[in-house]
């Protein structure tokens, strides 16, 4: 692909520098200068000239900072002559924020949306967004390719499993747990969880519908942000006399002491993807990403 070069972003160094070992490109080094105001420069030393550039830039916290690095890399790469430019958001950050929930709210992903087909983005890759309805803003052509079945298959081969359970943390991440017990080939359910959408605190059910004594779980999710539904979820898996406790999801959004947090507090391993590098981003996405590229390349 001597046409196509991949650019990892300042925030998918090792993500993007893979997915190029994956597609054999070049992979072109991004000069990133943070200055003492909290502002951000992008320089491109290199011959974009009628290339495909590849951008690979998750914008996980700080969102704000890394979402304006990947439309500055965008469209640094239009100004060098690049001919086309693939742009993958491995986490898209404010697919959260995909209706109003309050009055007066605004719903931001609709602006994420336009600025990205503002700076001529035509292909988009993301993985697992957290919102399906976030989708319906954007007029251009996204993959939202799911990494279930790589959680997955990681948890075959690398727990320890005594007639493990899936276990989703609310009921909006059944079809998740569905997908990933299929492939596990285990039973599974969600709990059922509310939380207050003004002080997003959380209250979970200690009555469960399947008995899972004896039973090791795996609890899977989009994404552990706070950790406190996790949290929740180990306190009510325990009060039912589960086994070993496990929890993977693909994007790791908390800090390294919320995470050692969730671990102290019992869980038997945290694993998740590399769309957010953290010490528990065990599962590689490259392959999955490459994937998506191929149909599009």
């Amino acid at each position: 692909m001597k046409d196509v070069v991949v650019l990892p972003g300042p925030s998918s160094l090792d993500l993007g520098n893979f997915i190029a070992a994956r597609l054999k490109s070049v992979s072109v080094p991004i000069d990133l200068k943070i200055f003492s105001d909290g502002e951000s420069k992008i320089r491109i030393d290199s011959n974009l000239s009628n290339k495909k550039c590849i951008v690979v830039q998750s914008t996980y916290p700080p969102v704000d900072s890394h979402l304006l690095q990947a439309l500055m890399i965008v469209s640094g790469c239009y100004e060098a002559g690049a001919s086309e430019v693939i742009t993958v958001l491995p986490y898209m950050g404010y697919a959260r924020q995909d209706r109003k929930f309050l009055d007066g709210e605004f719903v931001t992903i609709s602006l994420i949306a336009r600025l990205l087909e503002c700076i001529n983005v035509r292909n988009l890759i993301t993985v697992n967004i957290h919102s399906i309805k976030a989708l319906s803003y954007f007029n251009l052509k996204i993959f939202n390719i799911s990494s279930i079945r790589s959680l997955a298959n990681y948890a075959k081969t690398q727990f320890d499993l005594v007639d493990p359970i899936v276990v989703s943390p609310d009921a909006g991440g059944i079809s998740r747990a569905k997908e990933f017990s299929e492939i596990m080939n285990s039973n599974f359910f969600a709990l059922n969880k509310i939380r207050d959408r003004i002080s997003g605190s959380v209250v979970m059910d200690e009555n469960l519908e399947i008995d899972i004594k004896d039973h090791d779980i795996i609890i899977i999710d989009d994404m552990i942000s706070s950790g406190e539904t996790i949290l929740k979820a180990l306190d009510v898996l325990k009060k039912n006399q589960s086994r070993k406790i496990y929890a993977m999801c693909v994007h790791a959004l908390s800090d390294e002491n919320s995470l050692n947090r969730l671990k102290a507090a019992g869980l038997t391993d945290l694993v998740s993807t590399n769309s957010v590098p953290r010490p528990c981003s065990k599962v590689d996405l490259s392959a999955d990403i490459t994937n998506a590229l191929s149909s599009i390349l």
